[in-house]
C-alpha cells in the first residue's frame, strides 16, 4: 500500500513538473517578437545586429541632418557623441521631433541604415529617454541640466 501512494506521489511530480517545463518554454516563445532590445549608436557600429533583428535605437537627432524627402520619408541621424547612425523612416514624426533632442526609434538596421517603423520623441523640453541618458552618460557627452542650476537630477 505504501509503494502504490509513493509511486502516485512521484508520478504527479514529474507531470507537474513537466507541465511547468512545456507552459515556461511555451510563454517564452510566444513572447521573443515582443522584446525588443535597447542600443546606442555606439553599440551598432562596433557590433552591427543581424538584419532580421527588431529592436530599439536611442540618441540625440544630430543638427543639420533632418532631411524631409519627397513624400512621407524622413532621414536623419541619431547620435550619442561616440558615433553617429543614419535613420530613415516613413511616416509622420511626432510634434516634439526636433534636432538636438532625445528620441528613441524600433527597427532594423539594414545595410547600414536604421529602418525606422515606430519613432518616439521627449514629451516635454527636459525628457530624455533614461536609456538615452545612460548611454550619452557613458560616452561622457551628456550634463543634466538641473544640475547646473543646483537641482538635484530629474526622475522620470
Amino acid at each position: 500500500m505504501k509503494s502504490l501512494k509513493k509511486t502516485r506521489r512521484i508520478q504527479v511530480i514529474a507531470v507537474a513538473a513537466v507541465a511547468l517545463a512545456v507552459s515556461t518554454a511555451l510563454i517564452g516563445y510566444a513572447l521573443q517578437d515582443g522584446i525588443n532590445f535597447f542600443r546606442s549608436p555606439s553599440e551598432i557600429t562596433a557590433e552591427a545586429p543581424p538584419e532580421t533583428e527588431v529592436f530599439r535605437l536611442g540618441g540625440l537627432v544630430s543638427e543639420g541632418s533632418l532631411v524631409r524627402g519627397q513624400g512621407e520619408t524622413i532621414t536623419f541621424s541619431v547620435t550619442d557623441g561616440g558615433a553617429t547612425v543614419p535613420v530613415e523612416y516613413t511616416g509622420v514624426l511626432p510634434d516634439l521631433f526636433e534636432e538636438n533632442q532625445g528620441m528613441i526609434g524600433t527597427g532594423r538596421y539594414i545595410n547600414g541604415v536604421f529602418q525606422a517603423s515606430e519613432i518616439l520623441a521627449k514629451h516635454d523640453e527636459t525628457y530624455v529617454p533614461r536609456e538615452v541618458i545612460e548611454a550619452l552618460e557613458a560616452q561622457g557627452v551628456y550634463r543634466n541640466p538641473t544640475d547646473a542650476a543646483g537641482g538635484g537630477a530629474a526622475t522620470n
